[in-house]
């Protein structure tokens, strides 16, 4: 079943402006002003106009009477719009295949075949909301059945994210005004004047009055939201993108058929890189069956290829997610992403060493999706949860490296976990310890080695030390536990003992 997210902007005229802008104060209420004659009134608002009652569709002389020192920037929508492109094509490249532009504050994507990689539909919102907050820009998304169930979601709560399991749109969605319809305003004013207030009104009511009076809009619009009516989302498609497609006068459905022209497709989309000197990075296979439905399939590279067999095999892996229904009349493969690749002649065993490949296996594990795979590389910091950050498996050395002198457990906790020790302070290890309920008895125990705070970086941390050992219990395993402080000074901690890392 189709899954759709839908990400409503509420601020994006005025957060782009801001953007644009950075010696703004962000203090400083903010709203746009639209024109049309001698009219004037406010488009669009921020966070902080909102708090002081300022709101869209008022006119622009009270909202500048209601707050002195307000900031007020004209309209401009086509600014507005190449924003939300550029945002659409964002989203584009990173979580769906099928991704449109919902004018003027929103997308829509369609996840099936995606969420997966993302690691699910909850991480995938939450991590979709906070990546546009670090851009600057406000954000909700929900997720629903139906591109009118999700729309009319993102929109009518103040939560970040909202997900409807399948099947219960229907339960979701009676309790929202009619606003939440995307109907026109003088449709949504006439039909609260005969009493109706939600959608749920409408649900009930039987559709012959309504298209008499309405016409076939309210009708079309309830059909869409419930899911009984299908509203195909027309995917944005970048103007250099490398794409390929094969119409069929008959529809295909057979499994074996799918694979022969997808193989076909594949060579084609091959070829046209191998003309620009690129590589796919990420490539989109989109199936539109002749019931208006579309689906997709995403398959991701470690590095940029153009090796026609691997890539078949990527989407042939999942070419039973497929679903052909009444059959399928197209087939549309792009490289999303595409990045230049210079053929380089493999060296002679007899010359160099061969180094294994383990990139198809990276490119296997990363397709079935619900894991990140990464590689651990140094950080030059002396805090040890600072000095290890995570890179793409195929990132370049970076030529740094962890202290030698000292020993390093090759288990490092993520967050140091509190402890009970019996020492002799100041510099005395400890005699024995309690981590999770077991008490454990030190046998032996190297150390203290003094770490001291990146007080260059964090003022907190300008008399702060740590100090570490190395200890063994009585079954023979190892720990490296530290205490927070110097032992004598309040001042460098607070003499709190944790263990950090444990030894093989």
């Amino acid at each position: 079943m189709a899954r759709v997210v839908s990400v409503f902007l509420p601020t994006l005229p005025t957060d782009r402006i801001r953007r644009a802008d950075p010696s703004l104060n962000p203090d400083t209420p903010l709203v746009v002003i639209a024109r049309s004659g001698s009219k004037r009134w406010v488009a669009a608002a921020d966070r902080a106009a909102h708090k002081l009652g300022l709101r869209v569709g008022m006119p622009a002389a009270k909202a500048q009477a209601l707050v002195q020192g307000l900031t007020m920037v004209d309209a401009d929508p086509m600014a507005d719009s190449a924003t939300l492109e550029r945002l659409t094509l964002w989203a584009l490249s990173q979580y769906s295949p099928v991704v449109a532009m919902d004018p003027p504050d929103g997308i829509v994507m369609d996840t099936e075949g995606a969420d997966h990689l993302q690691g699910g539909e909850d991480l995938m919102l939450s991590g979709l909301v906070n990546r546009f907050r670090a851009r600057g820009l406000a954000a909700r998304a929900a997720i629903a059945d139906t591109w009118g169930a999700a729309h009319a979601l993102a929109r009518s709560t103040d939560r970040e994210t909202v997900i409807i399991p399948p099947g219960e749109t229907a339960k979701a969605v009676n309790r929202l005004p009619l606003s939440s319809l995307r109907l026109p305003a003088e449709i949504v004013g006439s039909l609260r004047t005969l009493g109706f207030a939600t959608v749920g009104d409408l649900a009930v009511t039987p559709p012959a009055p309504l298209t008499l009076r309405f016409g076939p809009e309210v009708g079309r619009r309830l059909d869409q939201m419930f899911g009984r009516l299908a509203e195909p989302i027309d995917p944005i498609r970048p103007a250099d993108l490398v794409e390929v497609q094969k119409s069929f006068a008959e529809p295909i459905g057979a499994a074996e058929t799918i694979e022969k022209y997808l193989s076909r497709l594949v060579r084609q989309l091959c070829l046209e890189l191998e003309k620009r000197g690129l590589g796919v990075r990420r490539a989109d296979l989109i199936v539109h069956r002749v019931d208006n439905t579309i689906q997709s399939l995403r398959a991701g590279t470690a590095k940029p290829v153009r090796d026609i067999a691997w890539l078949t095999k990527l989407f042939r892996d999942r070419i039973e997610k497929i679903e052909p229904g009444f059959g399928i009349e197209k087939l549309s493969l792009s490289a999303i992403i595409a990045e230049p690749l210079v053929e380089m002649q493999s060296a002679s065993s007899l010359i160099e060493k061969q180094v294994t490949d383990v990139t198809p296996l990276i490119d296997v594990l990363g397709n079935r999706g619900g894991q990140r795979i990464f590689r651990v590389a140094p950080v030059a910091s002396d805090v040890p949860e600072r000095s290890i950050q995570r890179i793409a498996p195929t990132a370049d050395e970076s030529g740094a490296t962890w202290p030698l002198h000292w020993q390093r457990p090759p288990r490092l906790l993520g967050h140091p976990e509190a402890i009970e020790v019996i020492a002799l302070l100041p510099d005395h290890p400890p005699v024995s310890f309690t981590w999770r309920g077991k008490r454990r008895r030190v046998r032996r125990a190297d150390g203290p080695e003094r770490i001291f705070g990146e007080w260059w970086q964090r003022s907190s941390e300008w008399v702060a030390v740590r100090d570490y050992f190395v200890v063994e219990d009585d079954a023979g395993e190892r720990f490296w536990i530290f205490r927070s402080g110097n032992g004598v000074d309040a001042d460098t901690g607070s003499h709190k003992w944790f263990l950090h890392g444990v030894f093989a």
